[in-house]
Order: structure tokens, then C-alpha cells, then sequence
């Protein structure tokens, strides 16, 4: 990985974010932490790296507005919730079983419940990174991060 094809920073559109649980808020808070330490992220076409990354929700649909360090836009990508949506959902309702079962669950379900999450969870990043591709191209990881983001963003009815 370049030096310039990574995430300096990221930051969540305070307007986008969803009402979350203390285990969500968590989430989001690693899933921050962890980008920030350790990513792969590069615009098609672009050399201008590393970059700034606010993620947002607008209009159903996600934005990524990726600047350079200078602040200049280098790219404003909006990919529609709808490619995200069902992932989202088994993904947090997952989660919610998931919190729900450490607390009187024997070990062996909660093992399975986390298998099951965390393929979810790659599965999430794939799809990510298939999304973003021709305009974003990150690595699994960074998918599977930018998704806990996603969740992040998710409206819950």
C-alpha cells in the first residue's frame, strides 16, 4: 500500500447519524479508531493522497466526499442506499442478537451468532468494495470498516 492510498482521516456527517446504542456508539467509535490506524483507500485517477473522507447520507443515498489533505474535493461519490440496504439490516439485526445473547447465552451460541456476524460482516465489505469500484478502490478491511460506518448512518424504523 502507497503512503498516499490510505485515509488520513474520517469523519461522519454529525446531520446523517442515527440515534445509537451504547454497543453502536462503540462500534462506531472502534471502527474509527481502526481506519484511521490501518486502511487502503484510492480514487481512480488521482495521485493526491492521503486523503479526508466524510461520509454522509443524503437523499437515500450514501456520499462519500473524499478531499486531499489541503482540503481540496477530489471526489464527491454518492452510491445509492439501496445496494447497502438488506446488508444493513441483517447486519444490525444480527447485532442485536448478538448483544443480546452475551448476556444469557450458553458460550456455544454465542460463538455461532458471532461466526455468522462476522461473515455477514465480509460480506458487507465485499459488496462494498464491489460498489465503489471504478470510483473507490479500498481493500476488504477497509471495506468492512467503512460498512460498520454505513450501519452507523442507517435511519432505524
Amino acid at each position: 500500500m502507497s503512503e498516499r492510498n490510505r485515509l488520513a482521516d474520517v469523519v461522519l456527517d454529525e446531520a446523517s447519524l442515527a440515534p445509537a446504542s451504547p454497543n453502536a456508539e462503540h462500534e462506531r467509535r472502534i471502527a474509527l479508531f481502526d481506519l484511521k490506524e490501518s486502511n487502503s483507500f484510492a480514487v481512480a485517477g488521482e495521485d493526491r493522497g492521503p486523503y479526508l473522507l466524510m461520509l454522509g447520507q443524503s437523499d437515500g443515498r450514501l456520499a462519500f466526499d473524499v478531499s486531499d489533505e489541503a482540503g481540496e474535493r477530489v471526489l464527491l461519490h454518492h452510491l445509492p442506499m439501496q445496494v447497502m440496504r438488506k446488508l444493513v439490516k441483517d447486519y444490525l439485526m444480527i447485532c442485536d442478537s448478538y448483544n443480546n445473547a452475551i448476556r444469557t447465552a450458553a458460550p456455544s451460541q454465542i460463538e455461532a451468532i458471532d461466526m455468522g456476524r462476522r461473515g455477514l460482516h465480509n460480506e458487507a465489505g465485499e459488496a462494498l468494495m464491489e460498489a465503489l469500484a471504478g470510483k473507490i478502490e479500498i481493500d476488504l478491511e477497509t471495506g468492512r470498516r467503512l460498512f460498520t460506518l454505513v450501519c452507523a448512518l442507517h435511519v432505524r424504523a
